[in-house]
């Protein structure tokens, strides 16, 4: 594998494969050591998820659609989050993520204010969860406190933890590699989630995006990027959902 100033990170979202089950969403939290979610917490529109899963419908009834869209932090090339921080708590590393630093994070919801995917989240409360899944947290990620921000890190520690070991081994990661990928990828019983290294130019992310994109714009084109009018250079690319019954290719 590349040195880390070579990788760049991204993911293929193939929204055709999407059937709205949530094991993403479950596999995040699980995965991140986000509390569990109340119904007042979306109520109070304070509800906390890394990814979500975004729900519209398409034509009239009896003849309606439901389309699913997985959303997280798009890891923005560009991204309008980064430069509003007033204490540098959020800033774009080597590998191309959009990294958050907790301890540093004083709580001013700019990023928040700046995001235009609605993907970055305030800590409203103290972190709780039930006695039964106390023990069950994952030690390798940091349990966010009151007062700071926090979003989807493309699950950067098992990024880090993946490439020190193969660093000590002397062995290259392996393109697909489940203890690479984060935990969403890993969760998808559908295979709707690619991830990997864009710069690697042999890696499935990089060729499926390589072909989405190239056909951009054209009939039979279905890459995209979301709100890619804004200028953010997303590194999470889109495939549209495919209607085989209507003969068409839809987007969101």
């Amino acid at each position: 594998m590349a040195d880390s100033q070579d990788r760049k990170w991204g993911m293929v979202v193939d929204v055709d494969r999407c059937t709205g089950c949530n094991g993403c969403v479950i596999a995040c939290q699980s995965e991140n050591n986000i509390p569990n979610n109340l119904e007042e917490h979306f109520n109070q529109r304070r509800a906390i998820q890394w990814i979500r899963i975004e729900r519209y419908w398409e034509g009239e009834y009896p003849n309606v659609k439901a389309r699913f869209i997985p959303v997280m932090c798009q890891q923005c090339g560009n991204a309008p989050c980064e430069p509003v921080c007033p204490v540098y708590a959020t800033y774009h590393n080597e590998e191309g993520l959009n990294v958050q630093v907790y301890n540093r994070c004083i709580g001013t919801r700019f990023c928040a204010n700046g995001c235009p995917y609605h993907v970055r989240f305030f800590n409203f409360w103290e972190p709780e969860w039930p006695d039964s899944l106390k023990n069950q947290l994952n030690p390798d990620v940091t349990v966010r406190s009151r007062g700071i921000m926090e979003k989807c890190s493309f699950c950067v520690q098992r990024i880090r933890r993946s490439t020190r070991e193969s660093e000590r081994d002397e062995v290259q990661v392996e393109d697909g590699d489940r203890a690479l990928s984060p935990a969403c990828v890993n969760a998808c019983p559908t295979t709707a989630l690619t991830f990997g290294d864009l710069n690697n130019e042999a890696s499935q992310v990089s060729l499926m995006k390589e072909e989405a994109m190239a056909n951009r714009g054209k009939k039979e084109g279905r890459g995209y990027r979301l709100l890619d009018n804004l200028g953010t250079e997303a590194n999470v690319i889109y495939l549209k959902k495919v209607d085989n019954s209507a003969g068409a290719v839809h987007g969101h």
